[in-house]
């Protein structure tokens, strides 16, 4: 397995897609439930492959990321050769996460205490796997709208 495992939630909200994709494979709902009964190791072998497809179709098109901590605001625009990414450090007690904190920084992004940087950062051999372990440590995918925001305040 390339990525994670989908969760019972993500299964139950995809599955007519998941009946899709054992139809692709001529298996029926009884046969299913007969891999799940007598070779549930074939049957997680399934989900397996299932899950690994919608990753990569999620991944594939995820044009916008970010992660946003309490002092540290990352935003990724994930192109084909590289991603750039525009990073907003707060250098004092102010934490973003909050209502207050958002706030402020919008109220003060030339302050002493905001800190812009950009940089753009090529992909290993594995882009789909990149992105992936950018959403294991926090990330998530965007529309863009805060990296497209900072893009034009900064440049």
């Amino acid at each position: 397995m390339k990525y994670s495992r989908l969760t019972k939630e993500q299964f139950e909200e995809l599955e007519q897609e998941f009946i899709n994709f054992l139809a692709t494979q001529s298996i029926t709902g009884e046969e299913w439930a007969n891999l799940k009964a007598n070779k549930p190791d074939l049957a997680e072998m399934e989900l397996d492959v299932f899950s690994d497809l919608i990753w990569e179709g999620v991944l594939n098109t995820a044009e916008y990321m970010e992660h946003i901590s309490a002092q540290h605001m990352y935003l990724f625009k994930l192109g084909e050769a590289n991603m750039q990414a525009i990073v907003v450090n707060i250098k004092n007690d102010q934490d973003i996460t909050t209502a207050e904190g958002y706030e402020w920084l919008r109220n003060n992004l030339m302050d002493d205490h905001v800190e812009f940087l950009q940089a753009d950062k090529d992909y290993t051999d594995d882009k789909n796997l990149d992105k992936f372990k950018m959403i294991e440590q926090g990330a998530v995918i965007t529309k863009g709208d805060l990296f497209n925001y900072f893009n034009k305040i900064i440049n």
